[in-house]
């Protein structure tokens, strides 16, 4: 996505350097964001979904049928999570037997019948009311029921942040992806099409105005990924030959939308797709296809249903946020929110105060998509310019446990701090080979940043360790000084306003002339040879680096 809204138990954190302000959390921010004993003894399998709005009302009544796997021996109650107004009209365990349960402002303690560890279950979940309306889609969570330019009925959700919760019953908690997939059942007025995640499993009529579209996926999925799109959509078809063979590439937009999507969606999906592939590996859900569905907000990285709204206009929405034209010649949208495809989906954090691995990354695959279409030097002034967006007003990595989002610079200084790295590597093919590592060693799954961290060092065989420190847990920008002594065959540098023990290295490079130092925070010098005092330039340092020089 483009940018985040939070939801801030009382506490004091410290962090290595920069104190933030103290927060106040709730109890209900514990339920919501922690793992409990309620929680951690069943493993969720499988969602089936099925909602049927009212757009008249702009209400909403369904059911989710939770496949789920007994993983602890004891089970005091099953928590689900189900936003207010929405409420949980009743639970059948196994299609035979009412479940009690009672409710805690926006959680639900369903009765949990003693079960035997390694065997699963079904609860079906049944569920009504007026859910919460969007007033700001996507930056806001919640349904909306809005017209298209034609004055017809359109419907969706966005619901990152504020959780699926707010719109269906689950365990709303992102460690926790249903393993065997999910399906979705969106029951609408015969004169609309409903869209959904993965592949169309069928569309049949209820005799009574209403159709009923069921959309599957069998690789595991994000909660907040899972989302209905209804209105006047049609579609076309590609077939895109990628790293692991043939992907189907399907667009749905809205009916009077589909000549401008034909001449302009499919160059940038495969320019969008080659590059992705070649920088982080295959795409990771060729069995459920690629698709990109118009929205009227921006858009959003919905699994195998990327939302896109961009107008059709390359930038975002017509602008380029690093002011250096480089943003001008592709549709932000696209690259971005495809991008999640691999880290955000493929890869998805446990707690949402790791959420800097699923933007951080993705925000650094606008500079490598430029870098792959048009060039390093490119790459290096688009992610220079895109600084001007972080404001380092708090630590990016924020408190577990609470549902706690840390510093939208997670954004751009994220896909800085990943810049300053690869160029401190000087190994772009080690470099890659690391982020499709990554994307292989962690398919399919939830992670810490810690688990991101540890790789990264590993297999880059120098522990950034530090650096991960400095750039995400603290808001101060290291500073490097230098001077270069008058015959130009020294160097004297350290770090200063760091971390202890921050050692970003710098490797500086313009043509053959290149030179690596390891600046600590003491006082170190090196020889120069004849042409490397060049290489000390501040303009060109500051393009690779985000850094401050003296």
């Amino acid at each position: 996505m483009t940018h985040r809204i939070g939801i801030w138990l009382l506490f004091i954190w410290v962090p290595l350097a920069g104190l933030p302000q103290t927060k106040v959390f709730t109890h209900a921010d514990t339920l919501r964001g922690s793992l409990n004993a309620e929680r951690t003894w069943w493993d969720v399998l499988r969602y089936d979904i099925t909602v049927r709005p009212d757009f008249i009302t702009k209400s909403t009544q369904g059911t989710n049928c939770i496949t789920y796997k007994v993983v602890g021996d004891r089970q005091p109650a099953m928590q689900l999570d189900l936003q207010e107004p929405l409420h949980v009209d009743s639970v059948i365990y196994n299609g035979r037997r009412r479940l009690s349960f009672t409710r805690e402002g926006n959680v639900w303690h369903v009765q949990a019948l003693h079960q035997k560890k390694g065997t699963t279950a079904v609860v079906e979940v049944f569920f009504s009311g007026t859910p919460h309306e969007s007033t700001r889609p996507p930056w806001s969570g919640g349904w909306t029921f809005a017209k298209d330019s034609l004055g017809r009925p359109w419907m969706t959700v966005t619901c990152q942040g504020l959780g699926a919760s707010l719109w269906y019953p689950c365990k709303d908690h992102q460690s926790d992806e249903p393993d065997k997939g999910a399906s979705l059942t969106m029951i609408a007025p015969d004169s609309l099409v409903a869209v959904a995640n993965g592949r169309l499993q069928f569309s049949k009529s209820n005799g009574d105005g209403t159709t009923s579209w069921k959309w599957a996926v069998i690789n595991p999925i994000s909660n907040y990924c899972i989302i209905p799109y209804i209105g006047k959509y049609v579609s076309f078809h590609e077939d895109f030959q990628g790293e692991k063979g043939h992907l189907d590439l399907d667009y749905w937009v809205l009916d009077y939308n589909l000549g401008k999507a034909k001449a302009y969606m499919p160059e940038q999906v495969h320019n969008m797709l080659h590059s992705m592939e070649h920088w982080f590996g295959p795409y990771p859900f060729y069995e459920d296809g690629y698709k990109l569905i118009d929205v009227q907000h921006t858009g959003m990285e919905h699994q195998s249903a990327v939302a896109y709204g961009n107008h059709y206009a390359f930038g975002y929405r017509g602008r380029d946020g690093s002011g250096t034209g480089w943003g001008l010649k592709w549709d932000f949208i696209i690259i971005h929110e495809s991008g999640h495809e691999w880290f955000g989906n493929n890869i998805t954090t446990k707690d949402l105060a790791d959420m800097y691995v699923h933007e951080g990354y993705t925000n650094y695959s606008e500079t490598l998509f430029i870098d792959y279409m048009w060039g390093k030097d490119a790459a290096n002034e688009y992610n220079a310019g895109i600084r001007k967006g972080i404001r380092n007003d708090r630590p990016i990595i924020a408190q577990y446990n609470v549902n706690d989002q840390g510093s939208g610079d997670m954004y751009p200084k994220g896909g800085n701090m990943l810049h300053a790295i690869r160029h401190s590597m000087d190994n772009d093919s080690l470099f890659r080979q690391i982020l499709r590592g990554m994307n292989r060693t962690f398919y399919h799954q939830t992670v810490t940043t810690r688990q991101i961290e540890h790789y990264f060092s590993q297999q880059a065989g120098f522990d950034y360790g530090k650096v991960f420190d400095q750039y995400l847990r603290t808001t101060q920008v290291p500073e490097l000084e230098y001077r270069i002594s008058d015959d130009a065959k020294q160097v004297t540098y350290r770090w200063v306003g760091c971390v202890p023990g921050f050692d970003l290295p710098l490797a500086l490079r313009n043509g053959d002339a290149h030179i690596k130092i390891f600046p600590s925070e003491t006082w170190k010098t090196s020889a120069l040879r004849e042409g490397q005092a060049a290489l000390f330039d501040k303009t060109a340092i500051l393009k690779m680096y985000y850094i401050a020089i003296k």
